[in-house]
């Protein structure tokens, strides 16, 4: 039923669509509410496969929170659309006007048209940016602006975003699950398009580019992986087909920029931040900044980086400059305002400080330079105590404070758990430079509010979002878009790779092999625990807790413990290593080092290789059955998929990765972590057992995945000396040292090196440790002491492990060695 204070988006009266939700409303109730339930149950596992997520500062869910999509669309009609449209096309072309005066003439300061003291006491007013003309004056490249509309269905603008606006990767992927969760309907109602947009916006940023290059460097600059909206950023940088940095890629040398690489440093052209601009240099704009480059504003003021949006943009974002942007719009265009702002006060003059003040109660109050932490403040809320406190600070310092007129959001329908709401909305629009003037994406980004009764919309604070449907008017094609005009060849790919990516690449090899040999060690451990002779088993309880002793997993006093406090010992620590994501070295711990390192790399991952490892996620519960006997099951059950699903992910990383320098670093990773796993099992289980080892070998052998190979090579029962040259010296077993070590030389030969320096420290520790593997063999490593121990076996790999150790250092002081932030490496 529509809300008589605020305008429905959806009905005229009751029960009662409106003209252009009549098709969509019709399909929906045809569809019933049970249906619409199964059709978003896949659009929610869309979210999840396609690693859709939004980072909650403090979210008790984590950090890579699952983004909170609605199936209903917000539909809007074509005419009123081309309205808002050219509003929005408008009031950014204001904005990029308000922008080249404050940072070059100031005219508008000098006639008064702007308060003084609304610019220079604005932290985002960037005084080093003086002066500095961007490619064609043109400021502002992306552009949003958030929408909301008045009782008597006028739109309003509430704020604009001038910096470094976010939202469009998210309404492009809330368009792609919209489209898959309701693909009739979508046909039906002659939907416009998205997709144009970004192409349009990508080629006017290349041909923006300096120095006239035809196929210039661009890449997207971002925070980094903590950043609310990172995963846009790998997204855009995806879909754009360029390389996602952060401030320790990038170096500036004789004013230019520079991507570092493997291969020596590339110069950026063009540099599209979602850094906030004060951030980006630690030179000029913020000292205590950890994300910039410093020398940044230099090269951009020489004229040899465009950055969009350009520096000091975010200055516009500021409330207080809506209160005079009418009398801007008829000094600097000639124009009437399309689009009205929400009535604005801005209490550093005399007059709008006392209708303020008179009428506190009815009006919003905001900071007039707004920052991270702070939210408006609804003074028809607070005690009348909060409200004197609120009085006396805007008499003390009233150029930071701005009042507003509450918005009656308007509503739309909404699914919310079985039925269908009315939830208050914010419609956030985009507008990109696309070489002439704004082209504004048909469509938008509309968020919704946490509850039924609140006016909060924010994705922080819970809210959610919609795809937004523009209806194609009659006559017209559903995709909607201005020809392209532009001609400019696509960036250029040199396959140099960023020294930060190969970095991830380096560990996500890693830590992907030692959550399978973690699940490979535990799934042949358990067995061990259980009495029956047909649960398959080729362990026994002794061998290991033998095992996990020499691993460090257990005390070393458990071996004189009695038989039914080691099966406890045992099956505890088991259980721990597979359902503890807390536990350092467990399964889940290295699951959750394998996710942070696959997402950092999100814009290089195949979307399938990117489901199956949410389903290696999605595999490992948190809790393990309360019931100790089917435990057990359980755990077996669990491993068993997770054996399945972590070949899938192994074989796409191996099948999708394009076989270039990342690619080896990716195996340079899995070789060497293998090497090491196989050392480490090697030497636990055979050096020093307390018992005859040949009852170990077969568990050796299943921990290793060689049993096959094993039987199929030997025909014959199982003897130490076969079983190390098998997982020792083979040169064709893809799991024995020797192929590892082998694989690790080829790889490190075909790494590019610096031609300033002379050989390779990592090539050499690698070959010597093929050379001393190829020197050897099982019959001289099985050879036993007096004391029937085999010292040999542990010197040579003891030795090896120091020598990978040393292989790992190496890799990451030659070709990581500008990155600060250190590795969490797991002991051996």
């Amino acid at each position: 039923m529509p809300n008589p204070n605020c305008w429905d988006e959806a009905l005229v009266a009751p029960g009662v669509p409106r003209k252009h939700w009549r098709k969509l409303a019709l399909s929906l109730h045809r569809m019933g509410l049970d249906q619409l339930d199964r059709r978003w149950q896949v659009g929610q596992q869309l979210i999840r496969a396609n690693g859709i997520t939004y980072n909650v500062y403090g979210d008790t869910q984590g950090m890579e929170r699952p983004w909170l999509m609605d199936p209903i669309p917000l539909v809007i009609d074509d005419q009123e659309w081309n309205h808002i449209a050219a509003a929005v096309v408008q009031r950014a072309t204001l904005l990029n006007s308000v922008l080249a005066d404050l940072y070059g003439p100031r005219t508008l300061i000098q006639r008064r048209a702007l308060p003084a003291a609304l610019l220079f006491a604005n932290p985002h007013f960037l005084r080093p940016c003086f002066d500095i003309v961007p490619p064609r004056g043109i400021y502002l490249h992306n552009y949003g602006v958030d929408l909301a509309r008045s009782r008597d269905g006028s739109w309003w603008v509430i704020s604009d975003r001038t910096q470094a606006p976010s939202g469009i990767g998210y309404a492009l992927e809330n368009r792609m699950v919209s489209a898959r969760t309701l693909p009739g309907i979508f046909n039906q109602c002659r939907v416009r398009q998205l997709a144009r947009f970004f192409e349009v916006s990508r080629d006017a940023l290349l041909a923006l580019a300096p120095r006239g290059r035809s196929n210039p460097r661009i890449v997207l600059l971002t925070p980094g992986p903590n950043n609310e909206t990172y995963f846009e950023h790998s997204f855009l940088a995806r879909h754009w087909g360029i390389p996602l940095v952060e401030g320790a890629d990038l170096t500036v040398r004789d004013n230019c920029v520079f991507l570092k690489t493997l291969a020596g440093l590339e110069s950026v052209d063009l540099v599209v931040r979602r850094l906030d601009d004060s951030y980006c240099d630690p030179l000029e704009l913020r000292g205590e900044s950890l994300l910039g480059i410093p020398g940044f504003t230099q090269a951009v003021r020489a004229g040899n980086v465009v950055v969009a949006n350009a520096l000091g943009s975010g200055v516009m974002e500021t409330s207080g400059h809506m209160a005079f942007l009418p009398s801007l719009c008829r000094e600097l265009l000639g124009e009437e305002l399309r689009m009205p702002s929400v009535a604005t006060w801005w209490c550093g003059q005399e007059g709008p400080r006392k209708y303020v003040l008179e009428h506190l109660d009815e009006l919003v109050i905001k900071p007039a330079f707004p920052q991270f932490g702070q939210h408006p403040v609804f003074p028809a809320l607070l005690s009348a105590t909060r409200r004197k406190e609120l009085r006396e600070r805007i008499a003390a310092a009233p150029e930071r404070y701005v009042a507003q007129e509450q918005v009656a959001l308007s509503t739309a329908p909404v699914h919310d758990g079985g039925e269908i709401t009315a939830r208050h909305i914010v419609l956030r629009v985009f507008a990109a430079w696309d070489g002439e003037s704004y082209t504004v994406m048909p469509g938008g980004l509309t968020r919704v509010s946490t509850e039924a009764s609140s006016l909060v919309v924010s994705m922080q604070m819970g809210g959610g979002s919609k795809d937004t449907w523009v209806l194609a008017g009659s006559g017209e094609h559903a995709v909607a878009h201005r020809a392209g005009h532009i001609h400019v060849e696509q960036p250029r790919s040199t396959g140099a790779l960023p020294s930060r990516m190969a970095d991830n690449l380096f560990w996500l090899g890693r830590y992907a092999e030692r959550v399978e040999a973690g699940v490979r060690l535990v799934r042949a451990l358990l067995p061990g625990l259980s009495g029956e002779e047909d649960f398959g088993r080729i362990v026994s309880l002794e061998s290991a807790a033998h095992l996990l002793i020499e691993l460090n997993y257990l005390p070393e006093e458990l071996r004189a413990a009695s038989m039914q406090q080691r099966r406890w010992q045992v099956e505890n620590l088991l259980s721990n290593l597979v359902y503890d994501p807390a536990r350092a070295s467990s399964i889940g711990w290295n699951l959750k080092h394998l996710r942070r390192a696959a997402w950092q790399l999100k814009e290089r991952l195949s979307e399938d290789t990117w489901r199956v490892l949410q389903q290696v996620e999605e595999a490992f519960p948190t809790s393990a059955p309360a019931n100790p006997e089917a435990r057990l099951m359980a755990m077996m059950n669990v491993l068993d998929r997770a054996v399945v699903t972590l070949s899938a992910f192994a074989g796409l990383l191996a099948e999708s990765t394009t076989r270039g320098v990342g690619w080896r670093f990716l195996e340079l990773g899995k070789r060497l972590e293998r090497a090491l796993q196989i050392s480490v099992l090697l030497r636990a289980g055979l050096t020093r057992a307390p018992f005859e080892v040949e009852p170990l070998l077969g568990t050796l052998l299943q921990i290793a995945d060689s049993s096959i190979t094993y039987r199929t090579r030997y025909l014959t029962t199982l003897r130490t000396e076969y079983v190390l040259e098998l997982l020792v010296t083979s040169g064709s077993n893809p799991r024995s040292l020797g192929f590892q070590l082998a694989a690790l030389v080829e790889h490190l030969a075909q790494i590019p090196q610096d031609s300033s320096t002379e050989g390779s420290v990592p090539q050499r520790l690698a070959e010597a440790a093929l050379a001393a593997v190829r020197a050897t063999s099982g019959e001289d490593l099985s050879v036993r002491d007096a004391d029937g121990n085999l010292a040999g076996l542990e010197h040579f790999l003891a030795g090896l492990v120091g020598n990978l150790h040393d292989l790992s250092d190496a890799v990451s002081a030659r070709h990581f060695s500008h990155l600060t932030a250190a590795r969490l490496s797991q002991s051996y």
